[in-house]
C-alpha cells in the first residue's frame, strides 16, 4: 500500500510516472478488459504493460468498482473471511510447508497469506471464488516444475487448484525448494 492511505487512487501518481501514462489512458486499457475476470485482468496489465502486481491491483479494483482496499492485517483475520473448505485447504498447504521448512516466515502480503525466507517471498496462496491459486513467484519455478503438475490448471505465475485440493506434499516441497534455490542464486 502506498503510505497509510487504503483509497486505490493512491497508487496513481505512481502508475502514471511508472509506466508513462496517465491514467486516462490506463482507464480505456481496462474498458478493453472489462468483461474479463479478475485474475484474467492482472495478468493482461503485467503481461503486456510490465504493470507490478501491487498497481494491477490498484488499477484493475478501481475499474471494478472498489474504491478503497480491504486489509488484513493478519492471518485469522484472512481466515475469517473465507468459506470453510478454501480456509481449510489454505491452512492445511501453508502447514504442510512450514513443517518442512520452518525458517519460512508467514506474513500477509498483497493482502493474502505468503511465506518469506529473509526479504524474498517463497511461496503465496489466494483465493478466488471457485478456486486457490499458489504462487511460487515467478514463471521459472513453474516452467521447473510443469511436467509434475498433472492436471492442475497453470498460469504463468500461478497454478490453480481445487478448493477441496488433497494436499500434494511433493509438488508443495518441489515448488518451495526450487524457489528458495533460485533465491538464493542456485540453478533450478
Amino acid at each position: 500500500m502506498v503510505g497509510k492511505d487504503p483509497k486505490r487512487e493512491s497508487y496513481f501518481p505512481a502508475i502514471e510516472k511508472k509506466y508513462g501514462k496517465k491514467m486516462s489512458y490506463w482507464f480505456t486499457v481496462m474498458k478493453k478488459v472489462a468483461d474479463k475476470k479478475y485474475p484474467e485482468q492482472m495478468t493482461y496489465l503485467q503481461e503486456n504493460f510490465g504493470f507490478s502486481r501491487s498497481h494491477a491491483n490498484a488499477l484493475v479494483m478501481y475499474s471494478r468498482g472498489s474504491l478503497s482496499a480491504r486489509r488484513f492485517s493478519n492471518i485469522t483475520e484472512y481466515y475469517q473471511d473465507l468459506p470453510t473448505q478454501q480456509a481449510k485447504t489454505i491452512r492445511l498447504i501453508l502447514k504442510t510447508i512450514r513443517e518442512k521448512y520452518p525458517d519460512l516466515q508467514l506474513v500477509i502480503a498483497w493482502n493474502t497469506p505468503v511465506l518469506k525466507l529473509d526479504q524474498s517471498y517463497i511461496f503465496g496462496v489466494g483465493a478466488l471464488k471457485n478456486h486457490i491459486l499458489i504462487n511460487p513467484f515467478t514463471p521459472e519455478v513453474i516452467e521447473f516444475i510443469r511436467p509434475k503438475i498433472g492436471d492442475l490448471r497453470v498460469n504463468k505465475h500461478t497454478i490453480a487448484i481445487p478448493n477441496d485440493w488433497e494436499i500434494d506434499n511433493k509438488l508443495l516441497f518441489t515448488l518451495v525448494k526450487a524457489r528458495i534455490a533460485q533465491v538464493k542464486n542456485k540453478l533450478i
